[in-house]
């Protein structure tokens, strides 16, 4: 198997890496700074992996590396909780995901050998916010920027169909591991300042990194996977809950909340991504058969914390 990702250099992407190469997949990494990837990922006798350079917003020489490829992987996109949400900043959000995933899918288009399967990432934030409603992957969508930000970027997915290739969407939760969110969280539990953001009642659709990245494994390689699947384990847990966790793992107190005005003083409208939640279930995913390595919180705080230590 041969994969392009995009995206690879990321807190999915470089540890997708790390599993296709154990699976003896060659991977084509697109970056937008190659040399940067290639210290990440460098060149071995054992090494399957290749960089090349990328403008995800313009049509270039890079498509020519899609043909051939078994399968494509599509992580790219600017963060959505890093800065506040200028009128830029919020541009930049939903060009970096519908501009890349169209180049990618125009890329597929031009294939002569063309891949059998594209894997392109969403988030749960399509289905907008609630504190009492449940959904899963025949919800209907929100009507909130993000929510018309994940429209948009899965209807570029989408149009791969067109050329034969099956395409799988993954709508991520937040996604637990060494690093992203859940790096953001663990500095105040470490000084006995932890606590819940905002009201605590929100939901967090969370998923172990490691349950994603066999979740996209899956998608690749089982043609069964058609259509769109939450990306988010099985059990979702209040803010509340996860701080009270996160503090007994860590064996920390978790009782100075953050207010939401800090936040929203900090990222104005993208406090909305921490301060607001859904309770979002992979039904789709599990009646694929699917099965959780980390299905509940506990074991997979313990497990993300315990990668912390070993780095």
């Amino acid at each position: 198997m041969k994969v392009a990702i995009a995206g690879a250099t990321g807190f999915v992407g470089s540890r997708l890496v790390a599993r296709l190469q154990q699976d003896g997949t060659e991977v084509v990494v697109l970056s937008r700074r190659p040399e940067q990837a290639r210290r990440l990922f460098p060149t071995s006798a054992f090494s399957k992996v290749s960089v090349v350079g990328y403008d995800p917003m313009q049509s270039g020489d890079w498509q020519q590396s899609i043909s051939g490829c078994t399968g494509v992987v599509n992580l790219a996109g600017t963060p959505i909780a890093d800065s506040r949400w200028t009128p830029q900043y919020k541009q930049s959000i939903l060009e970096s995901r519908q501009v890349t995933t169209a180049k990618l899918v125009e890329a597929i288009d031009r294939a002569s050998d063309k891949p059998s399967a594209f894997v392109n990432a969403s988030a749960v934030g399509y289905y907008g916010t609630s504190e009492t409603a449940t959904f899963d992957e025949s919800s209907t969508p929100g009507n909130d920027f993000l929510a018309q930000v994940c429209q948009t970027w899965e209807a570029e997915a989408q149009k791969v169909k067109a050329f034969g290739t099956r395409v799988a969407v993954l709508r991520f939760g937040i996604v637990l591991g060494p690093g992203g969110a859940l790096g953001k969280m663990l500095t105040p539990f470490r000084f006995f300042a932890g606590g819940p953001i905002g009201s605590g009642r929100q939901w967090v659709s969370w998923v172990h990194r490691d349950d994603v990245v066999r979740l996209i494994v899956e998608a690749l390689s089982n043609p069964a996977f058609s259509g769109v699947y939450n990306a988010t384990a099985p059990n979702p847990v209040r803010m509340n809950t996860l701080c009270q966790v996160l503090g007994e793992v860590m064996e920390r107190p978790s009782w100075l909340p953050v207010p939401e005005f800090a936040l929203e003083l900090l990222l104005g409208e993208g406090a909305m991504v921490v301060l607001k939640g859904q309770q979002v279930l992979p039904k789709q995913t599990l009646a694929e058969g699917f099965e959780y390595r980390y299905p509940t919180i506990k074991p997979a705080l313990e497990e993300a914390l315990a990668e912390f230590d070993d780095r």
